[in-house]
């Protein structure tokens, strides 16, 4: 156990031993101690022995990457959408680089599955949301251009709609990734260079571009 980890559950013990029980017994039930008050999901996982947030990321991106044969699509959407859901806490979110998933997860926007295009997209749109730290890895492990390839050229809409989605959490307020935008689009896309990330306005303008094109595909 880290030592957080240990200072937080140290922490809770004296908690929940100071108080005699006869006090508590005779408090009103809504005024009594919750017990798992001030454990967090990891805490929890660590006291009563089961699988850390950390662990279930591991396991999740393992069956990502498994060849078919041994884990079918069908599982592997699963996998996915644990994963997914997991790094909505953005401590799990800043975990993907420790645990060095930033790689694979980039990797996967080039899938030949549908699906797990799709899904690589959601979840670089989930880690990045209101998260500089997930934003400055998404650009430097070269997700922005490959989000946009998908935007313009995937044939895929669910793939096209969320590539977008994970361009408008990764730019917004991070000049470095807007910057990278710009160069990524042709300029029938980007007409108007060397925009202030932190112009929302401008942001959005440029965002509802590519949902345009998202939407209907660049060559139609």
């Amino acid at each position: 156990m880290t030592q957080p980890g240990f200072n937080q559950l140290l922490q809770w013990g004296i908690e929940n031993s100071a108080a005699p029980h006869n006090d508590t017994a005779s408090q009103p039930t809504e005024q009594q101690r919750d017990p798992s008050r001030g454990l967090n999901s990891e805490i929890l996982a660590q006291l009563l022995g089961g699988p850390s947030d950390a662990d279930r990321m591991r396991e999740a991106m393992t069956a990502i990457l498994a060849p078919v044969a041994e884990v079918d699509m069908d599982n592997k959407m699963i996998a996915w959408d644990n994963l997914e859901q997991l790094i909505e806490s953005i401590d799990n979110a800043n975990n993907l680089e420790p645990l060095g998933m930033w790689t694979p997860l980039v990797q996967q926007l080039g899938s030949e599955e549908v699906g797990s295009r799709m899904m690589a997209a959601w979840c670089c749109s989930t880690a990045v949301q209101n998260n500089i730290k997930s934003q400055e890895k998404l650009l430097a492990y070269g997700a922005v251009p490959k989000l946009a390839g998908l935007v313009l050229e995937d044939r895929d809409l669910g793939v096209r709609k969320r590539a977008c989605n994970a361009l408008s959490s990764a730019v917004r307020n991070f000049q470095p990734a807007m910057d990278e935008l710009e160069k990524s689009l042709p300029e029938g896309v980007w007409k108007v260079k060397g925009l202030d990330a932190a112009d929302m306005e401008s942001v959005d303008e440029v965002i509802d571009k590519l949902r345009e094109i998202a939407a209907r595909g660049l060559s139609d």
